[in-house]
């Protein structure tokens, strides 16, 4: 949260593009929460501002309405992601991205090992360095997950394995509700048996030994 609270500088109105449950939402600034699925929007706690419903490529605001377009981990849910961040660049001067290096979530060793159909959906997605050249930026700050991250995003558990084992982590994961749920079950069961002979712990010592490790999160900056 602090990195992105930092890439958002002195500005004080902010539109939230996919805002979710506003997990990221900064509090003392004025946020206009934009999410196009009345589920999420039911979701907000009560503390949260009020969202509105509405699509990224279509954003229900005028040119340059605000100080700063953001939006974490949502761009590789829009349909037209490169006319999303057009509507990012037209409403803010200022764009706030979170996103991911698709190539390196492909390799991810849930991925690589167990369920490797999770990689044909995460490859056409768009992916950070494909975001950045869009918003015409350099300004990319790599964001590794801690060991114990609480947000429910498809690698937070690199080095908690077992946590794959619970359903409910998984439903929290589009990566895994997107993919050929027998695919998913396999790759469960074979994760299981590796867990329970130690040959998971074996083969990954170098991941338990780590704090923090670089999933391919990254931060995009961008100033029109």
């Amino acid at each position: 949260m602090t990195p992105i609270l930092a890439a958002l500088g002195t500005a004080r109105s902010v539109v939230n593009v996919g805002a979710g449950t506003g997990s990221y939402e900064p509090r003392d600034r004025t946020v206009l929460p934009l999410e196009p699925s009345s589920r999420m929007i039911r979701q907000r706690p009560p503390h949260a501002s009020p969202a509105v419903r509405a699509v990224a490529e279509a954003l229900p605001l005028r040119d340059n309405a605000v100080d700063v377009a953001m939006a974490v981990l949502t761009v590789h849910h829009w349909t037209d992601w490169r006319a999303g961040l057009a509507e990012l660049r037209r409403v803010a001067p200022r764009q706030v991205v979170l996103a991911y290096d698709t190539r390196l979530h492909a390799d991810f060793w849930f991925v690589r090992e167990y369920v490797p159909e999770i990689a044909e959906l995460e490859l056409t997605r768009p992916s950070a360095p494909h975001i950045a050249d869009e918003l015409g930026t350099d300004d990319v700050i790599p964001m590794p997950l801690a060991w114990d991250f609480t947000d429910g995003v498809f690698p937070a558990h690199w080095r908690r394995p077992d946590a794959y084992l619970d359903p409910r982590v998984r439903r929290a994961c589009s990566a895994l509700a997107q993919t050929n749920p027998d695919a998913v079950e396999r790759g469960i069961q074979r994760l299981r048996q590796d867990l329970e002979s130690g040959w998971w712990h074996e083969t990954h010592q170098d991941l338990l030994a780590l704090d923090e490790w670089d999933a391919g999160f990254r931060l995009i900056v961008a100033q029109n």
